[in-house]
């Protein structure tokens, strides 16, 4: 297959006109952060931001004009504003994927719905919206949210889960998926789906050693297609897995959604405890109830000996939970099961769900649960990996 160039992109995006009819939107200097990599190409579109909802039909234009050049393997255009400070969001769809899948669950009444505020617009299907975050990386908050999601299909409810790290996608590793999505006939990406849940990641749209070199608007901007331009269906819950720090990207979820609670992940020592709390401000600043903080890493047994060792110190955020009058949802230990399984892309709570591991992750998804809706659900089926 030959090899597509930076010159053939700029040259078939030439082909698309400007939204105001004058000149294309390569002669206007509307295309800029270009990216091309192994034959996936990635760019935004910077228009103003008072027409940016009006144009997501231009967004598709470009992707369109570059998907038709060979060697072009995938195709990501962002709109971006260039003044106002923000993205310009695509609007939401009107039509309503309310259809079911053959998921037998009632909604309870009375519950609970996605948050309403100025600017935060519901996405159809979804009763609610939450979000896993951490003041900073390598706390094992992916691991967390896989785990999360899946204790929460334990409990019967449809639940989907997106990566919302544009820059550091790992939730496709960690279930175990690859390959591209396709399109439904609306012309919205179908979610990839793996152990019952509902997924979307970056990570299956551009090559895994790929880097994400985009400035925040362009962020901004896809995390809102990734939300509103997948038809995830009738789901109960959509878990979103933030990076780390109190970005961009958590801004955008914050702002442009109404969600229903955030879920802060940390481990014991006082490093990162400092961190989850400027990202537990952050949301209550933004009106975004904190659900409460689990600790990750909280202790080590020895495999070999059962000795235990708090490697992170241990009880830290429990104590932090209790200074910032939040819930604490729980301790996770530091195990090499955990790991194991989330390297081959099997989560512990898929692949021993009969484990204590397994079991403090479901404590946590209750907890959350609980929070979110009083109703009690019947427990689903199990999916076990033999």
């Amino acid at each position: 297959m030959a090899s597509v160039t930076e010159a053939q992109i700029r040259d078939a995006l030439r082909a698309v006109p400007a939204p105001d009819g004058g000149g294309d939107i390569v002669a206007r200097g509307m295309v800029t952060g270009l990216v091309l990599k192994n034959g996936n190409v990635g760019f935004s579109i910077e228009v103003d931001p008072r027409e940016g909802p009006k144009l997501e039909p231009l967004r598709k234009a470009a992707e369109k004009a570059v998907e038709q050049l060979p060697g072009v393997l995938s195709v990501t255009a962002v709109l971006t504003a260039h003044r106002g400070g923000g993205a310009a969001a695509p609007q939401p769809h009107s039509h309503d994927h309310g259809h079911d899948h053959g998921h037998t669950h009632n909604h309870p009444q009375g519950a609970p719905q996605q948050r309403s505020a100025p600017g935060r617009t519901p996405v159809a299907g979804i009763q609610h919206i939450i979000a896993v975050a951490s003041g900073k990386g390598g706390v094992g908050k992916s691991t967390t949210a896989v785990n999360l999601a899946l204790g929460l299909s334990g409990l019967g409810l449809k639940v989907g889960l997106l990566d919302a790290d544009i820059y550091g996608p790992s939730i496709p590793r960690l279930l175990g998926i690859s390959g591209k999505p396709d399109t439904t006939p609306e012309k919205k990406l179908n979610p990839m789906q793996k152990f019952g849940l509902k997924v979307m990641s970056m990570g299956f749209v551009v090559a895994e050693d790929t880097p994400m070199i985009w400035r925040g608007p362009m962020v901004m901007s896809a995390i809102t297609q990734l939300l509103r331009e997948v038809d995830w269906g009738p789901l109960d819950v959509l878990v979103c897995d933030l990076p780390p720090g109190t970005g961009d990207a958590q801004l955008t979820m914050a702002q442009s959604v109404p969600l229903s609670g955030a879920v802060i992940v940390s481990t014991p020592q006082d490093i990162a405890l400092i961190d989850a709390r400027k990202g537990l401000n952050m949301f209550r600043k933004v009106d975004v109830p904190v659900l409460g903080i689990v600790e990750n890493m909280s202790y080590f047994t020895c495999p070999h000996c059962g000795g235990r060792s708090d490697i992170f110190a241990h009880g830290g955020a429990r104590a932090e939970a209790d200074k910032m009058q939040t819930p604490f949802l729980g301790e996770i230990p530091l195990d090499i099961q955990i790991r194991e399984t989330s390297d081959a892309g099997t989560p512990i709570v898929a692949k021993q769900p009969d484990s204590p591991h397994s079991a403090a992750y479901r404590a946590v998804a209750e907890q959350v649960w609980r929070q979110l809706n009083d109703q009690p659900l019947r427990p689903a089926p199990r999916i076990v990996i033999q």
